[in-house]
């Protein structure tokens, strides 16, 4: 029998936020087992990734993007296209209302795994395996895994990045609380022939939003959220008919539109758990939250679930899992996660419900967006990272008592 290995931690999943985790706690000097299968090659999605989320990852050594294989993201707009009697005005964020060039940049993901995965590789504070646990024993003072191919690792931190059916979340004994909507999920590439300006735009639907998001070039990625058995059907269509349907939904403001081969479905569900952290198990990413793809919140959120765990196991090196570390974690991450995702989801249904009250608070508050400047200027600082709004807020007050 092989010997038990010992690591400061063990990253349980080796995703996007597996990885980013991993990178970001030997960085801060833990000795790190990264565990799992290969992300899947054949992912077409893309990620947009907010300015202070590209800073972290820097921080944790990844090299910058080529801007070759990436857009800038410097204008985001929500225009109402329901047919409902309350309709919104249209909401028109621009990076350059609150001093910034862009919001951040759209990728693949394939491009971020593959940037990853070399990072990974490269460095020298993790052991990456590529089995799958097949086992694990949470005890007091230390956890215990087991591979699939019959190694042994130890250490006092787990830390779940294994998605959303998380295996160690539910070793841990962290139950869920879940919701299924109506709703799937349409994701593909397109090319148009008009320029897409770096503007990305989130036209609401009765099911849901439809996004399209600036690619390298004269090409957008997209996310079409419908009804389940529409999006069966579309997913169906020869790429010239799908085409045409893309246009149509957008009004042809990109130009004539060609969906390039290849497309994914994704069934749409929120996620929340009983607790983030618990029994030396620390979730982050899908594993800690799940929600509809609306306002690009769910990658940000992951790296800002692992910016504060590694802050959190630096402070207590000498024992990054205990209840301890776990409760600082719990309690820096409770806020933002249930914020995002009661906003998310409350979007979500608006756009849903057939009821006037739903339709005129949704409409009400993207109202203010549109008018109040103020206001949109503090909705975009907190999108991207929470509190600066606030502290932007405080800065204001102290410079008037200072006058």
């Amino acid at each position: 029998m092989p010997p038990m290995r010992k690591f400061d931690a063990i990253v349980a999943g080796a995703g996007p936020i597996g990885s980013i985790a991993a990178l970001a706690l030997a960085r801060a000097g833990l000795e790190v087992a990264l565990v799992g299968p290969p992300a899947g090659g054949d992912d077409r999605r893309t990620t947009a990734l907010m300015l202070p989320a590209l800073n972290f990852l820097e921080s944790a050594g990844l090299p910058a993007f080529s801007p070759a294989d990436t857009a800038p993201l410097e204008v985001m707009r929500i225009v109402d296209m329901t047919s409902r009697l309350i309709r919104s005005a249209p909401v028109t964020f621009r990076a350059s209302e609150i001093g910034a060039g862009h919001f951040g940049i759209n990728i693949p993901n394939r491009v971020l795994m593959r940037t990853l995965s070399e990072a990974v590789a490269a460095s020298l504070g993790i052991e990456r395996l590529p089995e799958l646990v097949s086992g694990w024993a949470l005890d007091e003072d230390m956890t215990r895994a087991t591979l699939a191919d019959g190694a042994s690792l130890s250490a006092p931190l787990v830390v779940a990045a294994d998605g959303r059916s998380s295996a160690a979340r539910g070793a841990a004994g962290i139950s869920v609380s879940r919701r299924d909507y109506p709703q799937t999920a349409l994701v593909l590439n397109f090319s148009h022939s008009r320029p897409h300006a770096r503007i990305s735009t989130e036209f609401h639907t009765e099911t849901g939003p439809f996004t399209q998001v600036p690619l390298p070039g004269d090409r957008s990625s997209l996310v079409w959220v419908l009804d389940p058995r529409v999006a069966v059907e579309l997913a169906g269509l020869d790429d010239r008919e799908l085409s045409e349907r893309v246009e149509g939904r957008m009004q042809s403001i990109l130009g004539r539109v060609e969906v390039e081969p290849g497309r994914q479905a994704y069934p749409m569900s929120a996620l929340l758990p009983s607790s983030i952290a618990a029994r030396r198990v620390a979730l982050v990413g899908e594993a800690a939250h799940v929600f509809p793809p609306i306002g690009a919140q769910g990658m940000n959120l992951g790296i800002r679930d692992v910016a504060d765990l590694v802050r959190v196991a630096a402070d207590h090196r000498d024992d990054p899992g205990s209840e301890r570390a776990l409760a600082a974690y719990r309690s820096a991450r409770r806020l933002d996660v249930v914020a995002r995702q009661a906003a998310v989801n409350a979007l979500n249904i608006s756009l849903l419900s057939d009821l006037l009250p739903a339709q005129f608070a949704r409409s009400a508050g993207l109202g203010l967006l549109a008018n109040v400047a103020p206001l949109r200027g503090f909705v975009m600082r907190e999108g991207m990272q929470p509190g600066s709004g606030f502290a932007r807020i405080a800065s204001g007050w102290r410079k008037q008592v200072r006058r």
